[in-house]
């Protein structure tokens, strides 16, 4: 929407403000305002009949203020789109207790008994007739949430764009709904995300495998929908010591590991040293 207003006061030392608003990307507002002082306007005094004014040349003391502005409109809601062609992403909103971490909640919770009880033996605050049973439950909560954090593995980002979620519950398969659930999870005593399947599909330690140390490392997933209208579960690696065509020889191993029901393919990441696999499957509607 574009907003222009225009005030002036004709006359000696008349004064013009001109006033503009514009709208970028949708969330942001920019705002001009442009003062000309002492823009006067004379009448000409020519031999035609009709009467003409014009303008003169505004004085060097011109000012230009511009403004950025937060765009705040809550009666319309703004939707996500994505970077390429124009699709909604989606939200995960989904609660789940997975998405929780527990060593977050031990800890605080130990930390709390153990604060207020001897805040309480001390006499300092009150309730000195229960610090005994909140020390006593305090010091293992507080170690228990220690372990928990310590051995915490926690959740990728997942990108889910609108058109792919529709066809998930309908296209996907179980082991790659299963996948996706995994991931997006708190996992403890992981060393890695997809651990198991990384070490029978590369092979740690084994001839033409390669290093463990090497391994590549699970960063985010996406999900989308190919060209030909099927679901595919993307999962995007991080591999600083390996090269493209080690994912490509065993691109028919991403295929059976995963599978059945998918196909596997192999390729090149958008940002250096990433890596995608795509999974997608076979069921289309």
């Amino acid at each position: 929407m574009t907003m222009k207003a225009l005030t002036a006061s004709i006359g000696g030392g008349g004064n013009i403000l001109c006033s503009q608003r514009l709208n970028l990307s949708g969330n942001h507002q920019f705002i001009a305002l442009n003062q000309f002082s002492s823009l006067n306007l004379r009448r000409s005094s020519s031999s035609h009949s009709s009467q003409d004014y014009f303008l003169q040349k505004p004085k060097p003391y011109l000012k230009l203020k511009l403004f950025i502005a937060r765009a705040a409109d809550s009666t319309q809601a703004s939707v996500p789109q994505a970077a390429g062609g124009g699709k909604a992403i989606v939200e995960d909103e989904e609660f789940s207790l997975a998405k929780i971490s527990f060593g977050v909640i031990g800890l605080g919770l130990g930390l709390s008994l153990l604060s207020y009880g001897f805040g309480a033996y001390f006499n300092i605050l009150p309730g000195s007739e229960w610090s005994a049973i909140m020390l006593t439950y305090g010091f293992p909560l507080t170690i228990i949430g220690m372990a928990l954090q310590y051995a915490e593995l926690k959740p990728v980002p997942c990108l889910t764009y609108s058109d792919a979620q529709m066809l998930r519950e309908k296209c996907a398969t179980p082991i790659l709904k299963q996948v996706r659930d995994d991931v997006i999870r708190f996992r403890y005593g992981d060393e890695q995300h997809l651990e198991e399947a990384l070490k029978r599909i590369f092979q740690y330690g084994l001839g033409g495998g390669v290093a463990r140390r090497n391994a590549p490392i699970l960063k985010k997933i996406r999900e989308e929908v190919t060209e030909d209208g099927k679901y595919c579960l993307v999962l995007v690696f991080e591999a600083k010591a390996l090269e493209l065509a080690d994912f490509e020889k065993r691109q028919e191993k991403f295929t059976s590991f995963f599978g059945p029901g998918i196909t596997a393919e192999v390729g090149k990441g958008e940002e250096q040293n990433m890596y995608d696999v795509r999974l997608i499957s076979n069921t289309t509607l």
